[in-house]
């Protein structure tokens, strides 16, 4: 049991210390110009999901709404040598940049490979993947947290690679149907 405590705690401790970082931005007071970008790195970052706790709603909401309308991703600056390599970048998803789960056919001749979401974040720490969560998700829950911090079982995977991955699957499973040989 110790063990297991100890590997959740390291889970969380480039979290923690983003948290440490970015807690001025939620705090009640002077805001700074940049404490959007802030809060948004910080609730993106938590492994448990953007909006899993109820102070991240509101920017991650604001997030959500200026991305559907093209405005770019906020930026953070957390001030000058602390948490280099720590940033999040926003990838608008399709058939090339996926999740092989929400590829589907599109269109109704079933021509086209789309993706269900309509887009990806990914959260580096320290230069390491830490979280990767895929927005705007049709049909689901609206997002789709991917953990890679410390204590993460999930294995990391380019969202580039996807659509092969979904067509040699779709080949094989037409192939082992008495589909075409």
């Amino acid at each position: 049991m110790g063990a297991a405590l100890i590997r959740h705690a390291a889970s969380y401790r480039s979290f923690a210390a983003l948290a440490l970082i970015a807690a001025c931005a939620f705090a009640s007071g002077i805001a700074h110009a940049d404490d959007w970008g802030c809060q948004v790195i910080l609730c993106l970052s938590n492994p448990g999901g953007p909006e899993q706790y109820s102070e991240c709603v509101p920017p991650i909401e604001r997030l959500w709404r200026a991305l559907r309308h093209g405005d770019p991703f906020p930026t953070c600056n957390f001030g000058a040598g602390s948490s280099q390599g720590t940033f999040a970048t926003n990838t608008f998803a399709s058939s090339g940049y996926c999740r092989e789960d929400l590829l589907y056919w599109g269109e109704a001749e079933q021509s086209e490979l789309r993706c269900d979401a309509s887009g990806a974040i990914n959260v580096d720490i320290d230069d390491q993947l830490y979280t990767r969560v895929w927005w705007g998700v049709r049909g689901q829950v609206p997002t789709i947290t991917e953990f890679y911090g410390a204590g993460s079982a999930q294995v990391s995977y380019n969202p580039t690679k996807s659509a092969a991955l979904f067509l040699q699957q779709a080949e094989q499973q037409e192939n082992g149907f008495g589909g075409r040989h």
